[in-house]
């Protein structure tokens, strides 16, 4: 296994910097689903914000070229269809659980926030579920 306890930890520490900054500076809670349901919308007055906070995620391999040197790593070993399916079921997921993983996760849990553990049980064991099926079923 490659070692990448550094990157791990700047990206953890990244994460919740940007978390508490946008608590901090404008109020809001950094749940990315809502940010991108926000950017969407036509007369959001946050609307700009959202979506430099979007670009702020986007441009994060980038920056991570620039101070590593290379590329992060990705492998996907799996189909394109079923990474569409999977993207569907999250945005839907985040609709029905009033939040996604980092609303709940980062922020929710930060706080305290018993909804957002529930939320975040919920989360792992669907997680841990799905992946059961899927490879008891060979799905992949």
């Amino acid at each position: 296994m490659q070692q990448t306890y550094l990157q791990s930890l700047t990206g953890g520490g990244l994460i919740g910097l940007s978390a508490a900054v946008l608590l901090i500076f404008n109020g809001r809670i950094a749940g990315v689903g809502g940010i991108v349901a926000g950017a969407i919308e036509q007369a959001s007055p946050e609307r700009l914000s959202r979506v430099l906070f979007l670009a702020g995620l986007i441009s994060g391999p980038f920056l991570y070229r620039l101070c590593f040197g290379a590329w992060p790593q990705i492998n996907v070993t799996t189909t394109t269809g079923l990474m569409l399916l999977g993207g569907l079921l999250v945005g839907f997921g985040t609709r029905l659980g009033s939040g996604c993983t980092s609303g709940h996760g980062v922020c929710g849990l930060a706080r305290l926030s018993p909804r957002s553990l529930t939320a975040v049980v919920v989360f792992l064991c669907t997680g841990i579920l799905t992946v059961f099926v899927m490879r008891r079923f060979g799905i992949t």
